[in-house]
């Protein structure tokens, strides 16, 4: 079989049998009275059933993260689907959690996030579009407190914001380079005061991040209220609580905060919640997806975006830090093709012979084993197989890595879905129950901020050093003047490379990591530090995927994926 006589993803997905989603749901263990059906493939489930489970005890967790990727991507959903559907086959009850694609890249470069080839969650049309509304949800709540402020400022500015000093902007679910610095408030005295402000992509808003960290509806109008919109003329924090729309953003969030199930081709339970980016926020689905298929399954398989010096590190320093909760195992999904990008190889020509490129590349795995390793956990490799690799390719990762002592494990899911992926599940077992656990945080609450960003730079990208200057430095006291010493540290950085220079492949050294800016997220309780030219708003591409994407005759979409 050649690479071009496969059939698209979305028409693979279309052709799949599927299950109601109350047939899914109770062989999950959800009751159908606790479900909320949307149409006969996607429901959500109550929190009250949540909350009742509170005293179950949890399962395994793996953690499915990857290399630094190429622009397509190394398949690490399509892993961890493939991988939840091979532990089925052999009769682990499993469940996968996945985040809620963003039209950004939807209609940009990547294209969906729903798996690929026979290891996909479904229905992926609506998955890879608007869903159940979550994130139109979040941008609405977002947007809400953007307005607010505005309309504070213009009816006598009891708080005495200063127009200045407005950090929130607004927010939409799409890739729009033109609206990332933009001026508000013009056209008169009846539109309030004219000031310098922008949008920044939904999944990027800290509304995102607190929505996928909160427990509780409760919790969730909690953290909303502490978010840091804007600073008074004496420079005093004026919060969302200040300016009393918490609850209302906490209304418009009450359904999303409900979990999606839905199921893989193989008819298996998956979670699909929340969407932040891993580049630019912290990048792992709810906290409420994770917890509640860690108590209805033996095993959970969920993903953190992106490579493991962002997603990974993200998940084991904010969300486990946060959550209370830690993996048992971690998958790296590599490929022939990405490790040769990492090896200085075209992106036009991976899928040509290149054993040179491909060994010279394998440095990039590496670090990220050893990343792994430093919390205390044990990793396994999966090489995620595609139709152009070859035998001697895959024997070369192994060879070349056999001195690291961990399984190298070369997986077909996405051509075979679960059935091609059983001899990696068969791994991850035997890592999950027999390896021993030491995880451990990189860093500990109470050391300096600078430092904390200083630790993961070092440790995590293999830089020298973080850079600043006395004003950047400065900014960082006074957040702990503040109080928000004791945060975790949200790295906002390039995921092309391990440093923050996108053109630096395979493991860079002797470079230092420039900090940009630094911002609290107070709701979601991390501080976000800003490297090298990471933007908040991405752009479209020369071409972007939307081009491709149209319907046919029989109204059916096409191109999406």
């Amino acid at each position: 079989m050649r690479e071009h006589d496969v059939l698209p993803d979305i028409e693979i997905a279309r052709r799949a049998r599927l299950h109601h989603i109350g047939q899914v749901a109770q062989e999950f263990g959800v009751p159908e009275d606790q479900l909320e059906v949307y149409g006969r493939y996607k429901a959500k489930v109550s929190m009250d059933f949540y909350d009742s489970l509170a005293g179950n005890a949890a399962g395994k967790l793996v953690l499915v993260s990857a290399i630094n990727p190429t622009p397509s991507g190394e398949g690490k959903t399509t892993t961890t689907v493939g991988l939840g559907d091979a532990l089925n086959r052999l009769g682990k009850r499993t469940a996968i959690c996945l985040r809620e694609p963003s039209l950004g890249p939807c209609f940009g470069m990547k294209g969906g996030a729903a798996g690929g080839g026979m290891s996909q969650v479904a229905p992926m049309e609506d998955i890879n579009l608007h869903f159940t509304g979550d994130i139109h949800a979040i941008g609405v709540a977002h947007n809400l407190l953007s307005a607010a402020i505005d309309n504070h400022v213009h009816h006598r500015n009891r708080l005495d914001i200063d127009p200045r000093r407005v950090l929130w902007k607004r927010v939409m679910d799409m890739n729009d380079r033109a609206l990332r610095e933009i001026v508000v408030g013009l056209g008169g005295t009846g539109n309030s005061y004219p000031r310098e402000s922008g949008f920044e992509i939904t999944v990027a808003s800290e509304v995102m991040a607190i929505f996928c960290l909160s427990e509780s509806l409760d919790e969730l109008r909690e953290r909303l209220g502490r978010i840091i919109v804007a600073y008074t003329r004496s420079n005093e924090p004026v919060t969302a609580a200040d300016l009393n729309v918490h609850g209302a953003m906490a209304v418009l969030l009450r359904d999303a905060l409900k979990p999606n199930l839905v199921q893989t081709l193989e008819n298996n339970p998956a979670i699909v919640h929340g969407g932040p980016f891993a580049n630019i926020a912290h990048g792992c689905n709810s906290v409420i997806a994770t917890k509640l298929a860690m108590r209805l399954s033996e095993y959970t398989v969920t993903e953190a975006g992106f490579g493991a010096d962002l997603g990974a590190e993200k998940f084991l320093n904010i969300k486990c830090r946060q959550a209370g909760i830690r993996p048992d195992v971690v998958v790296l999904v590599a490929t022939v093709r990405g490790l040769k990008y990492h090896g200085g190889t075209s992106p036009r020509r991976l899928s040509d012979a290149n054993p040179a490129a491909l060994e010279k590349g394998l440095v990039n795995l590496r670090k990220h084993i050893e990343n792994i390793r430093r919390f205390g956990l044990t990793a396994v490799v999966a090489v995620n197989r595609f139709l152009s690799d070859t035998s001697g390719e895959i024997a070369l990762i192994q060879d070349s890595c056999a001195d690291m002592d961990l399984p190298i494990v070369p997986s077909e899911h996405w051509a075979k879905g679960g059935g091609g992926a059983e001899a990696l599940a068969r791994r991850v077992v035997e890592a999950a129950e027999t390896a021993s656990c030491d995880f451990k945080l990189l860093y500990p609450d109470n050391l300096r901020l600078w430092d904390k960003a200083r630790i993961v730079a070092r440790e995590v990208y293999g830089a020298d050093d973080i850079m600043g200057d006395k004003r950047l430095r400065a900014r960082f006291a006074k957040l702990e003047e503040a109080g928000h010493g004791r945060l975790p540290v949200c790295m906002a950085k390039t995921q092309y490379s391990l440093s923050t220079d996108p053109g630096l492949k395979g493991r860079p050294r002797g470079f230092d990591v420039p900090i940009r800016d630094v911002r609290v997220s107070a709701g979601a309780g991390f501080v976000v530090v800003y490297t090298g030219d990471v933007m908040t708003m991405p752009g479209l591409p020369r071409r972007p995927s939307a081009e491709a994407i149209d319907y046919d005759e029989a109204g059916h979409t096409v191109g999406l994926f």
